[in-house]
């Protein structure tokens, strides 16, 4: 027999379902009680929590160099406040009364924009203000009225806090504030659009490593919830804000300085649009130093240059003859070039006709190269040159000439930290249709396109391909980060990318090198060169259409170019430079070129070691020159130095007992000769000395001096051997 009873079961579901219907019914009418009779009460509550509950906005990260140098930090700055119904609440504002006008007169002389009588107008505007809340009650005096109107520094602030009632804690005073976090860059301008900037009212990142590092940079907002406890305010951290990390990027400030400064220089110099510098490390792909200088009014009827946009990751522009080098080791890699004596190309008198239209070299005036051997090609930068190799080997297969152009690197994507930056290089394949007819693509296209026309590529990426070459074929990634830190300690590292372990096989590549070096030892690209190391690289010069896509308009402006790295047996760096400008004289190697050379020396001016004796030569002393006085200083010195010097005295630097005399300087030796200046009674013959032992021998006699000049004493205004007079003024004249 079952012993399930239905009976006591139905019993226990209905006193479980009655349970549930008076909960119901007591939630339905507590709510309905909050919502009507409570209704203003918990508004209240709402309002006081929502006005009480501050956010803490975190400390922002810092962006660093990659020697760990501040790039841009976040200093405190405040938005000054008075609340007057507080000094109301607490009886000061009898007190505020009596000291209005200091008040006034005080912030005048923090802010002298503005004066005392308009301080006490803008301050008593604040304090009549009159507010009216839900209930009807009315109130005087604002409880958030701005003393000035923009933020202030840390030092202004203490300044403000330091005026009469304002020193007050700030339950009497009213005075309170609102903190931020305002960004600084400790050194000015230098790689702004790199590094970029903050919007800095909102504190929110425009662009640059800013914005695109945003979220690591920001960190995430505390709470703190302001509670009254017996008429005083005290705040609870409901969350505790979290700081931002550090990002270290790979730029150089020395190097950013240096390239910054030698880019402008130029500009200034051929009355440039806009410059363009890049310095990436070989090994590494890092960026070390970015460019962009754009020519803009200084609002006096002149014009300055500053950073604008960031065009060297972001415009896309026809490189010009910088190509011609991609062209030729595309040919040397599928072997339809070589650089032997067969392959040597006819450009005539400078101009060549290609399928109706005439090529022509820079030098077509002049009367052209005539026949030029491949490297030669390159050497001296001919369009006719590169043109008529590339179209020989590729006109009926140019797909497979596109094909190896991308293969090198040019059309690979980048993933670059800068939003607007370009992805990739644009080289336009060329597309058959149906009946083998190319759909974009004309005779014209392949010779024009081989000398730098129809493609369109960012510097940056041009830069890249170069530094390949340097790296015996290894393609970087650019990388402008290496590693994230928090508190000091890292986090996060960003390894250097290799896209490509290698863009052509080495033969090739070993011959492009030599022909990169030619060009700068040999050809176009001499400015460009060094004295004390050698350098590789290649010119470039074309004209670019202006700012309505015209070629015509009769001001033609031209992109000129140089891109090389150095030094060339040992690559270290790669750098491309660019300049934009209206009319000519226009040379790549002439122009980018000097602002290579500047560059290239000023970064390996710190690594050259010479040996001393270049230093020397027929007229130098090894001897330094040494001043009449104190030999026992001089000894110190010249043993200090390695050099024995000569003479009947002895005496040690250590008793400090000064022994005078006079040096002689044979050339190769020193003699040093005691003389007895003990009498203190006459004018010791100081000529020769310097101002230190002068004035020390003359005062210890109990005269006074004068100096005039630098130097060793030429003139003395007393004579030596004179009676000395005690209080005398003597005048020395320094030469």
């Amino acid at each position: 027999m079952s012993k399930f009873n239905e009976k006591d079961s139905m019993r226990r579901y209905r006193i479980i379902a009655w349970v549930f219907v008076i909960s119901f019914f007591v939630v339905v009418v507590r709510a309905t009680y909050i919502m009507t009779f409570k209704r203003d009460y918990w508004m209240q509550v709402a309002d006081r929590l929502k006005a009480d509950s501050v956010p803490v906005a975190p400390a922002r990260g810092n962006i660093l160099s990659c020697d760990y140098k501040l790039l841009a930090s976040s200093l405190p700055e405040y938005k000054l406040y008075i609340d007057f119904r507080a000094m109301a609440e607490t009886k000061t504002d009898t007190l505020w009364a009596e000291k209005e006008d200091s008040i006034c007169y005080g912030l005048s002389q923090i802010f002298p924009q503005k004066s005392a009588e308009e301080f006490r107008r803008h301050l008593r505007e604040g304090r009549e203000k009159t507010y009216t809340n839900k209930k009807g009650e009315t109130f005087v005096g604002s409880r958030h009225w701005p003393i000035w109107n923009k933020r202030v520094s840390y030092s202004v602030y203490a300044e403000v806090k330091e005026l009469p009632i304002f020193r007050l804690n700030k339950n009497k005073s009213g005075f309170h504030f609102e903190k931020f976090n305002a960004r600084t860059m400790p050194n000015g301008s230098l790689a702004s659009r790199t590094i970029g900037q903050m919007y800095g009212e909102i504190d929110s990142a425009r662009f640059g490593l800013e914005l695109y590092y945003d979220s690591v940079l920001r960190g995430e907002k505390g709470l703190i919830n302001r509670r009254k406890v017996l008429s005083r305010y005290l705040d609870i951290m409901i969350k505790e804000p979290v700081d931002g990390a550090d990002i270290v990027t790979t730029l150089d400030v020395n190097m950013q300085d240096l390239a910054e400064k030698a880019v402008i220089d130029e500009l200034k110099e051929i009355n440039g649009e806009l410059g363009v510098a890049i310095v990436m490390e070989t090994k590494t792909g890092d960026i070390k130093a970015l460019v962009n200088m754009s020519r803009v009014s200084d609002g006096k009827g002149g014009y300055t240059y500053r950073e604008v946009k960031n065009n060297a990751v972001s415009d896309l522009v026809e490189p010009g003859s910088v190509f011609k080098t991609a062209s030729i080791l595309a040919a040397l890699e599928d072997g339809v070039i070589d650089t032997t004596a067969r392959y040597n190309i006819e450009t005539g008198g400078g101009v060549w006709p290609m399928y109706g239209r005439e090529m022509r070299d820079h030098n077509w005036r002049r009367g052209g190269y005539g026949t030029l051997s491949v490297p030669e090609v390159l050497h001296v930068s001919s369009n006719i040159g590169v043109s008529r190799l590339i179209d020989r080997a590729y006109h009926d297969k140019p797909e497979k000439f596109v094909e190896r152009i991308h293969s090198l690197g040019l059309g690979i994507d980048f993933d670059l930290p800068f939003i607007g930056s370009q992805k990739h290089a644009i080289v336009r394949k060329p597309k058959r249709a149906k009946n083998g007819q190319y759909l974009n693509w004309s005779k014209t296209t392949l010779p024009w396109m081989s000398i730098g026309y129809e493609t369109q590529i960012p510097p940056i990426f041009t830069v890249a391909f170069y530094n390949a070459i340097a790296n015996n074929g290894r393609f970087m990634q650019p990388r402008f980060v290496k590693e994230i830190q928090k508190d000091g300690v890292t986090v996060k590292t960003y390894e250097p990318v290799c896209l490509i372990e290698k863009i052509c096989h080495d033969e090739p590549l070993r011959k492009i090198q030599a022909i990169l070096e030619g060009v700068v030892s040999r050809g176009l690209g001499k400015k460009a060169g060094s004295k004390s190391f050698k350098v590789a690289g290649k010119t470039g010069t074309a004209q670019i259409a202006d700012e309505n896509g015209s070629y015509k308009s009769g001001t033609v402006r031209y992109w000129l170019s140089f891109c090389g790295y150095f030094p060339y047996e040992n690559p270290e760096y790669t750098c491309i430079v660019c300049l934009k400008k209206r009319g000519l004289p226009a040379s790549g190697g002439g122009m980018c070129g000097v602002v290579f050379h500047n560059i290239s020396e000023g970064i390996m001016a710190k690594k050259l070691k010479h040996n001393v004796e270049v230093a020397r030569d027929s007229t130098s002393s090894p001897i330094p020159d040494v001043k009449t006085g104190n030999l026992l200083a001089a000894d110190y010195v010249l043993n200090a130095l390695g050099i024995k010097a000569k003479g009947g005295w002895n005496g040690s630097y250590a008793t400090g007992n000064p022994i005078w005399g006079k040096a002689d300087n044979a050339g190769k030796s020193m003699r040093l000769t005691k003389e007895d200046v003990t009498d203190n009674t006459l004018m010791p013959d100081v000529a020769g000395m310097g101002a230190r032992d002068a004035v020390f021998m003359l005062e210890s006699r109990g005269m006074k001096v004068r100096i005039i000049g630098r130097g060793k004493v030429k003139k003395q205004s007393v004579a030596p051997k004179t009676k000395v007079k005690k209080n005398a003024v003597v005048t020395l004249e320094m030469g």
